[in-house]
């Protein structure tokens, strides 16, 4: 039975402050780039431009990253819920620019690391952050984001479930314990 750890107002403000703090950290955002991870990171990174927009009133280019064919971890869990190898869409050279790329769920860090030599393939940016609306730790990889929507410790059998209103029909986080 999946429990709701964050419901979407948080959710808003949680990708609020991710906002603010691009903001505060970067001094100036005309040289960002927003790369979501398909699937969920797609939607989170145009809701950051959204707010950014609103904010600042500056267009932050977004582009999205299927990170499939880079993967190197086919674990019983990922399988399902991977996307079909679609490539990248990237609207902007981003030779030179600030990538922040952002997902839903940081978990192993391997998701991460597929996304930056995918990233790679693509061009030289002259930085990369990383944004994500869940922290849930135990890492693999020495991956650390530069920014966290909500840290949440979770046990190795439990799953955190992101839902977007875009893809989902709602938005809302929720941890589940796996069977087996």
């Amino acid at each position: 039975m999946a429990r709701e750890v964050v419901d979407a107002m948080t959710m808003r403000r949680a990708l609020t402050r991710i906002t603010y703090e691009i903001i505060e950290q970067n001094k100036g955002v005309g040289n960002l780039v927003f790369i979501g991870i398909k699937t969920r990171g797609i939607y989170l990174a145009e809701r950051l431009a959204q707010r950014l927009k609103q904010l600042e009133d500056v267009d932050v280019p977004v582009g999205s990253l299927d990170i499939t064919l880079y993967r190197d971890d086919h674990h019983a869990i990922d399988v399902a819920g991977q996307a079909k190898l679609n490539g990248a869409d990237i609207p902007v050279d981003i030779n030179g620019k600030h990538i922040i790329l952002v997902d839903d769920v940081l978990f192993t860090g391997r998701t991460v690391r597929a996304a930056l030599d995918a990233l790679m393939d693509h061009g030289r940016p002259a930085k990369i952050s990383l944004a994500v609306l869940v922290d849930r730790g135990h890492r693999e990889l020495p991956i650390r984001p530069d920014f966290i929507g909500k840290n949440i410790p979770t046990a190795l059998d439990e799953q955190v479930n992101v839902a977007l209103e875009e893809h989902d029909g709602h938005d809302g986080i929720t941890i589940e314990k796996l069977e087996g």
